[in-house]
């Protein structure tokens, strides 16, 4: 176990989601909590208590994430299988920026339908009932998963690492990415406008509002980035659109 490398992988996964959810709770639950209320997407707020347990299994997931990185990138047997590179000539710009919208869609896909099976009553209980706890999320449910379901999450990074060609910096970038949208979909604030979810383009990207139907309700709203595997398969919930629109046309009272 290289554990030095483990210690750097926790500082910089971390790092970013202590950093971001941090600076969105900061400015959502504590700065202009009363200020922004009135759009608060459930009108109310999570106990202490959540968000104890948020940041608990927060930590826990950090040291998962950890540890697989270590393996990927340092197991002497391992580490040489991978995908991994470190010259962008060896595959050229065109392809260092094409692998970003790439994974996005990679790691849409494989989260739509990983979630969609962890949500089998055979499963649920075991890998998500615990971010299913956070009825009302806060930013620190980012990352607030049953080890088992972590395991199941950072398995994109496996599949990135194994499929296609991934620069040293392709991970970096696409996970702050990730964990900055993933902070969002999880903040209780919408962010984007009143009449967004109905436009051409934003029919098809997940929202806020989106996402927080998924964990008060439990069903329906799969998806990560985009709305289009809930589409095809028509999982996007039936009221999605009311209440997109409900939650942006509050008044400041």
């Amino acid at each position: 176990m290289n554990w030095t490398f483990f210690f750097q992988s926790s500082w910089l996964i971390g790092g970013r989601y202590f950093m971001i959810a941090g600076f969105a709770f900061l400015l959502f639950y504590v700065l202009w909590r009363n200020r922004l209320f009135y759009k608060k997407i459930q009108l109310r707020f999570p106990r202490y208590t959540d968000y104890l347990r948020e940041i608990t299994y927060s930590v826990l997931t950090i040291c998962i994430f950890s540890f697989v990185s270590v393996v990927l990138f340092k197991h002497p047997k391992v580490a040489p299988l991978t995908t991994r590179y470190y010259s962008i000539e060896a595959y050229g710009w065109f392809y260092y920026f094409l692998a970003f919208p790439l994974m996005l869609v990679m790691h849409d896909t494989y989260f739509y339908f990983t979630h969609r099976l962890m949500h089998h009553r055979a499963l649920f209980r075991w890998f998500h009932l615990v971010h299913h706890k956070s009825t009302n999320p806060s930013p620190w449910a980012a990352y607030a998963f049953h080890p088992l379901e972590a395991i199941v999450e950072v398995g994109i990074v496996v599949l990135f690492m194994f499929t296609i060609p991934i620069h040293k910096t392709h991970l970096l970038i696409f996970f702050l990415i990730m964990i900055v949208y993933n902070v969002y979909g999880h903040l209780g604030y919408e962010l984007y406008p009143k009449g967004f979810s109905k436009t051409a383009i934003g029919k098809w990207i997940n929202t806020s509002v989106n996402h927080n139907q998924h964990h008060q309700y439990f069903t329906g709203n799969y998806g990560l980035y985009f709305l289009f595997w809930d589409r095809v398969f028509g999982t996007v919930r039936t009221d999605y659109d009311q209440r997109f629109e409900e939650v942006g046309s509050r008044k400041r009272p």
